[in-house]
């Protein structure tokens, strides 16, 4: 069950939370281990971190802009962190703003093999102490670093994700704040709900479950498009007693580097989380044929994910376990409306859905399937809200969306828009510049072939295409939704009539793993609607709740006889 999700009390502060293992040390006996801590610790119970606004006017408006400002300014240096030390190869990528690809904000430093072997090497040997923590002090340190999200580093991570990966100030506050404290204030809430569930015992035994860390290191490796995710992604196996090796996109490198720095300040100790940037076959080649891999944790494309998973199936005799292999792939996420929808609320969601973040969500509304009764007056709405929006400089306040990611992404969607162009009917938008940032303008596209491929294939940007279906064939358009697209990872069904969302929530119901009634399929918050999808969008282990934590332990169950039988005999073997 779920913790209640109420406002954060920010009265007091979390002394409890950032209490470190040293301080522990300190407090007992010399002569006695850290396990013998006397009683029963429970986390606190967790809360949704509230979403600051930034209006103008509001202090963290002011604060925001004034790092912004800051960071802008610097161009720093990021080596890669293996068991806690910094090392730097000379061989250098630049970070640039996508809405400003002149602008450099940092040169980060490339993994050769060797480092990989080193960052495994180092995870071995941090990993024979940290798999040894209580869980409750393996969760100080995330409690902790929720805190210090919280408040000392919230503006400097929000504006490293504004600046790197161009996000608005409200994409970066719900994704590099919020949906990161919220992971690293509930997963140890569901980490100890796990350890509590223990197997029957009686007067003669006491059975207990042991949740052992997995054997050997896990291999993270990360997206650009949310900082929770890199930062979610190697501190949930840590906080089971893993140790990680953490490959972040090159496209997201200034926010990950901060991350790595807050986690040192909340007290990880070296070793346990090692950042290794650079070429991903290179990292993976070493990474995914080591004898020690223990799981892989990813999010990113199919085509990737399916490489990594042939690789490790490829030869398994050459690993100590079996890999635990999670991840969360693509998407081709819908929205579909019947007759009896609310024709604001739907325009609202596809504009909200589909262009938020420039689309680069895994979850973005990328197809629309519209009733002719209402597509008139959804398209009308839908229109006028995209003349109202604003493409530019994510410091500009103003701007609604900021630019993709980078030259590879915005060429891939250029191509996207100029075959709109040609075979389906482009009802806004269809604008791309590159002449100083990588703007692709938010596009409606219009289609009465279902089997057209902006229908069928992953966009990832802000193109939206709708296709019109007649009234009467409701219950064929909910097949053709389920069936058009490999991936299952988001959906959403708009209708006022009850039978209507029946339907779809039974027709639909394995085409997404996270499915909305009225609403965008965007947004999933932690503890309120855990994230991930099936088919070809992953393996659905659900972060941010207890299933996903499930994975990155090896269960040892443990019985204790109090009075073991000292003759070998049974009843049954006596004559009469």
């Amino acid at each position: 069950m779920a913790a209640p999700v109420v406002p954060a009390d920010r009265s007091a502060p979390a002394r409890a939370a950032g209490d470190s293992r040293q301080a522990l040390e300190a407090i007992a006996p010399t002569s006695a281990p850290l396990a013998a801590f006397a009683g029963t610790r429970r986390v606190p119970t967790p809360v949704n971190e509230p979403v600051k606004g930034y209006a103008p006017g509001s202090p963290e408006r002011a604060a925001l802009k004034a790092r912004l400002a800051t960071m802008a300014k610097e161009r720093i240096d990021i080596p890669l962190i293996i068991g806690g030390k910094e090392i730097h190869t000379g061989e250098k990528s630049q970070s640039v703003m996508p809405h400003d690809h002149q602008h450099v904000l940092a040169d980060w430093h490339r993994a050769e093999s060797k480092h990989v072997g080193q960052a495994i090497d180092a995870a071995k040997r941090a990993g024979a102490d940290w798999s040894n923590w209580a869980q409750e002090d393996r969760a100080a340190v995330f409690l902790r670093a929720a805190e210090l999200l919280t408040t000392s580093w919230r503006q400097t991570i929000n504006a490293a994700t504004m600046l790197g990966q161009s996000k608005t100030a409200f994409q970066a506050e719900i994704d590099s704040a919020c949906e990161l404290i919220d992971f690293w204030r509930f997963n140890p809430y569901y980490a100890q709900e796990l350890h509590a569930e223990q197997p029957l015992s009686n007067n003669t035994m006491w059975n207990q479950m042991d949740y052992r860390p997995l054997e050997g290191f896990v291999y993270a490796v990360t997206p650009f498009n949310f900082t929770s995710i890199a930062g979610n992604l190697p501190t949930a196996p840590a906080l089971m007693g893993n140790t990680v090796l953490w490959k972040p996109a090159a496209t997201a490198m200034l926010s990950a580097y901060y991350l790595m720095k807050l986690l040192e300040e909340a007290g990880l100790p070296p070793g346990v989380i090692n950042l290794v940037p650079g070429d991903a076959a290179q990292i993976s080649k070493v990474a995914l044929t080591h004898r020690d891999l223990a799981g892989v944790h990813f999010t990113g494309s199919t085509v990737v994910f399916n490489t990594m998973w042939e690789t490790i199936g490829s030869d398994m005799s050459r690993y100590a376990s079996y890999p635990r292999i999670v991840g969360e792939t693509g998407g081709k996420d819908f929205i579909v409306a019947h007759a009896s929808a609310d024709v604001q609320a739907l325009a609202v969601a596809i504009v909200r859905g589909g262009f938020e973040y420039q689309g680069q969500k895994c979850s973005a509304a990328s197809r629309v399937y519209v009733p002719k009764s209402l597509w008139p007056a959804v398209k009308e709405r839908v229109v006028g809200m995209m003349e109202e929006l604003k493409v530019g400089d994510v410091t500009d306040f103003r701007n609604f969306m900021g630019a993709v990611i980078d030259r590879k992404a915005f060429d891939r969607l250029s191509g996207y828009v100029d075959d709109a162009k040609k075979n389906a009917k482009v009802l806004a938008g269809g604008k791309v510049d590159d002449k100083h940032g990588y703007f692709v303008h938010p596009t409606l596209v219009e289609t009465m072939e279902p089997s057209y491929r902006l229908l069928c294939e992953e966009i990832f940007g802000p193109l939206v295409t709708v296709h019109v279906y007649a009234d009467a064939k409701w219950e064929e358009t909910l097949r053709i939704v389920d069936q058009t697209s490999p991936y299952a990872l988001t959906g959403a069904v708009f209708a006022n009539d009850r039978r209507a969302v029946r339907e779809a929530m039974m027709a639909l119901r394995n085409a997404a793993g996270n499915f909305y009634v009225n609403d965008k399929p965007t947004g999933a918050v932690v503890g309120q609607q855990p994230f991930g999808g099936a088919r070809g969008s992953g393996t659905n282990d659900k972060a941010g709740s207890k299933l996903n934590l499930v994975r990155w332990v090896s269960a040892r169950a443990v019985k204790e006889t109090f009075a073991p039988p000292t003759d070998y005999r049974y009843p049954f073997m006596d004559e009469k």
